[in-house]
């Protein structure tokens, strides 16, 4: 799977949610500095949920990640260059509505967004081989430079062992959706590649959540709790563990 970052089998959804209204002030207030928070996290860890309670309590557009990407069925089939195709795919895809959001001036409104646009390296250099990754990155280079970047970013953590029993749990729901569930090797290289990644991350401001115990569902009081977090948050990085 190819830079997907999908917590749950594909379905139809729109890239871009607009605003709520009815939601009180002081859940705006609780992360007025950070205006554009990208959440972040394997397959699995439950990104999707979180994302969408998040966007309701602030009453903020959702952004979503472009999931439909030509290539990723050649990928999943062991085809020959489909993965860097689909990795290409995936980088210009996400680089488009990047674009599209900044010179729509979006990013000045409270923003939620289901991935970050770093995060596409993390499978890039776990699916592709040298040669492809040297063409990969120097694409890349280029690209970034018309990235915004995120005020916050929140990192969802998971035990692999946790993320597989997660992900194992809902693979009736891959099959009725005609997708093949992740392998469970491919999950461990991708979660040790995430947990790589954001140990070294310092470009923005960094929330790192400890999900193995935390609701999938991410109730009112899990939501309540996140934005006590969010509002304390300064530069750096904070790890969280739920109640």
């Amino acid at each position: 799977m190819v830079g997907t970052g999908r917590g749950s089998p594909a379905v139809a959804r729109s890239p871009i949610r607009g605003r709520r209204t009815g939601c009180p002030d002081w859940y705006n207030r609780a992360t007025l500095e950070f205006r554009h928070i990208a959440i972040e996290g394997p397959i699995g860890v439950g990104k999707a949920a979180l994302v969408e309670r998040l966007g309701t309590r602030l009453d903020a557009t959702v952004v979503l990640d472009d999931t439909d990407n030509p290539f990723l069925a050649d990928f999943a089939a062991g085809r020959q260059g489909a993965a860097f195709q689909a990795q290409l795919f995936s980088l210009l895809a996400r680089h488009r509505q990047q674009v599209g959001l900044r010179q729509s001036s979006l990013f000045r409104q409270q923003t939620v967004a289901d991935y970050l646009f770093d995060k596409d390296k993390i499978y890039a250099y776990l699916n592709l081989d040298d040669n492809e990754l040297f063409i990969y990155q120097r694409l890349y280079d280029l690209l970034v430079a018309d990235v915004v970047p995120p005020d916050l970013v929140i990192y969802l953590q998971i035990p692999t062992a946790a993320l597989q029993r997660r992900v194992r749990s809902r693979e009736r729901e891959y099959r009725e959706n005609g997708e093949p569930p992740p392998d469970p090797e491919y999950l461990r290289e991708l979660n040790e590649a995430y947990t790589h990644f954001f140990f070294h991350y310092v470009s923005t401001p960094l929330l790192v959540v400890e999900t193995s115990h935390i609701d999938l569902e991410w109730g009112e009081s899990a939501i309540d709790d996140l934005l006590k977090q969010l509002r304390g948050m300064g530069q750096g990085t904070r790890y969280y563990v739920p109640r």
